[in-house]
């Protein structure tokens, strides 16, 4: 009998063509109602700004696909905006439209930058040569075209555009488009804003800004052609950079009402999603990783997040979350603002941010990237626009009470600070070799002492909701940093032992010896408690076994009690129940081997017999 299998559909991990997605089988989350409300609040230019990652890229691609010249109307089949039937005669398929996207022009100069302008506009242009044998465009107007796309004597296709055709491309071809067809042309300018990006950081700004000014001039001010215009971007570049003139563009940041629901994924349609894909009982956790960010009055999740985490966990339901969103770029605007810690940022503003509570500032969205880190109120603010901090509450004129969205950022931060708080390790050769010494000789006064000193030097964690395996996780990272600097050392981290998984085990070959600690969060600030507590799960889930499988002769344990920026640190050795005498003066122990034990082989000596 054969079995009926139902196979899903697949999941859209970096597609961004909305006929692939619905043609070809991938699981689409209906955005179409952002067509009926864009009609609804009509405007002639158009500007959405949102984080990378929140869809902006397909959602420009469904314009194009709805509203061009040949739209093929099923591909809407099932979806919102064909319910709207009045609105799809009027539109759908309606207009000729100019698509082009600005996120590849990265360049080290702005003569390669300018090449990538004239290949895009040339390759967009390309469409549309049935221009060239038009009945409705003269002769004249076809070589307008050819200024654009120029073939060459060995029949290559040549961008290589005058400054003048480059700057009027857009007006060009609306021009043209519109005298063809008989209708204004619609056109979509994707990640308008990451050519302004590059400049910035490779010293071309100020003619990357000319460049884009005159262009943005002539499409979108003086062009009789234009029906409407859809750009969108990370950042609300300032007018006097970009937009100087431009008549009033409606601008829908991630602040507004409007449109908040068409970028990211809301609440129910994660939930739809994973229970789709039979995976539901990982929406907890989904959410806590990567819920929380807040445009206009919705808090919607990281699509790339949620689709990248599904796709895990249907090749492994226990798969844990990853910071798939971080991956996609750098974080420099994070480690800008770290370095700032006491040079405007304050200690305190940090640690309440780790610790998920708000810090309230005032908030300028509109920015220009040549002055980003010109101060620290800049880097607020740009931190707020590009989903690093959101908003909670509601905004008092320009003040934001500002948190960090969810986990995957959350670990941005720590990683970020933990990078910082690695190279002042690294340069300090001294103390750390002084916590180490203590560290081998059971000294817990000197652990203590030195670990407090450290713990001083960066961002503690304050004493919140945040649950308590987070905080020690943070704790625990600080003393991974820290031991990852003694060259002689083996140090593994989580790693399976007895029945259960020891923080931080390390092997000092040269010395015969092992130490094994257990971190703690101290809740309310009970560190002696906590310390034992550590002790005890050590002993109970037998952490210090295998290295007594591998004839390790000394072993200390070592409990680690944290809380905020204070320790407290206990040590024992190796019970005497295990195989071990210890000195019991204080709390610095002497370790005392025996005189005989069992030999046992170490894991890799062990053969199949």
């Amino acid at each position: 009998m054969e079995r009926n299998i139902v196979r899903k559909k697949k999941l859209p991990i970096g597609i961004e063509r909305f006929e692939k997605i619905r043609t070809e089988g991938f699981y689409y989350v209906d955005k179409t109602g952002f067509i009926r409300e864009l009609l609804d609040n009509w405007g002639e230019v158009n500007l959405f700004t949102r984080p990378r990652r929140f869809g902006k890229s397909l959602n420009m691609d469904m314009l194009k696909t709805f509203f061009e010249i040949g739209c093929r109307a099923e591909l809407f089949d099932g979806l919102e905006i064909a319910e709207e039937t009045a609105l799809c005669e009027a539109y759908m398929g309606q207009f000729p439209v100019i698509s082009v996207s600005l996120k590849g022009v990265n360049a080290h100069d702005f003569s390669m930058a300018r090449e990538l302008f004239c290949s895009l506009i040339g390759t967009e242009a390309m469409r549309f040569q049935f221009l060239l044998d038009s009945e409705r465009l003269t002769e004249r107007e076809k070589m307008q075209y050819e200024q654009l796309v120029t073939i060459d004597r060995t029949g290559r296709t040549v961008f290589d555009m005058s400054d003048a055709a480059l700057t009027g491309s857009l007006k060009t071809l609306s021009l043209l488009l519109q005298k063809h067809y008989g209708k204004k042309v619609i056109i979509l300018i994707d990640e308008y804003d990451v050519p302004l990006a590059k400049a910035s950081e490779n010293g071309y700004y100020d003619q990357m800004v000319m460049l884009i000014r005159n262009m943005f001039e002539q499409a979108l001010k003086t062009n009789g052609s234009l029906q409407f215009a859809v750009l969108t971007g990370c950042l609300r570049v300032a007018k006097e950079s970009i937009f100087t003139g431009l008549n009033n563009p409606k601008i829908y940041s991630i602040t507004d009402v409007k449109f908040a629901e068409h970028y990211g994924f809301t609440d129910g349609e994660v939930r739809s999603l994973l229970e789709y894909y039979g995976v539901l009982d990982a929406y907890e956790l989904t959410k806590e990783w990567y819920d929380g960010y807040r445009f206009g009055n919705l808090e919607v999740y990281c699509p790339w997040d949620v689709i990248c985490y599904c796709d895990k966990l249907r090749a492994d339901k226990d798969a844990r979350p990853q910071n798939f969103w971080s991956n996609t770029s750098g974080n420099d605007v994070v480690r800008h603002f770290i370095e700032r810690m006491d040079k405007g940022v304050t200690k305190s503003e940090l640690e309440r941010l780790v610790a998920g509570e708000t810090v309230e500032k005032e908030i300028h969205q509109e920015l220009t990237y040549n002055r980003l880190y010109d101060s620290v109120e800049h880097i607020w603010s740009l931190l707020f626009v590009t989903g690093y901090l959101t908003q909670r509450g509601r905004a008092e004129g320009d003040r934001y009470d500002l948190a960090i969205p969810n986990r995957e950022i959350r670990k941005i931060y720590t990683d970020q600070i933990m990078t910082l708080f690695k190279k002042d390790v690294e340069h300090d050769g001294e103390t750390l070799q002084s916590f180490c010494e203590a560290l081998e000789k059971g000294d817990a006064e000197g652990v203590e002492r030195q670990f407090c000193a450290y713990l001083e030097k960066t961002v503690s964690i304050r004493d919140t909701f945040v649950r308590k395996a987070v905080k020690e996780n943070f704790y625990h990272g600080i003393l991974l940093g820290i031991l990852g600097f003694k060259g002689n050392w083996y140090v593994s981290s989580n790693r399976q032992c007895g029945d259960g998984y020891s923080d931080i085990q390390i092997r000092i070959d040269d010395r015969d010896m092992g130490i094994v600690i257990e971190v703690k969060y101290a809740h309310r600030g009970n560190l002696e408690a906590e310390c034992q507590s550590a002790l005890e799960q050590i002993d109970r889930n037998g952490y210090t076994k295998e290295l007594q499988e591998e004839g390790i002769e000394h072993i200390l344990k070592y409990g680690i009690a944290c809380f905020k920026s204070k320790c407290r640190v206990l040590a024992e050795p190796l019970s005497e129940t295990a195989g071990f005498l210890a000195g019991t003066a204080g709390n610095r122990p002497e370790v005392i081997p025996i005189p005989e034990k069992n030999t046992y082989l170490k894991k890799e000596d062990k053969g199949g017999n």
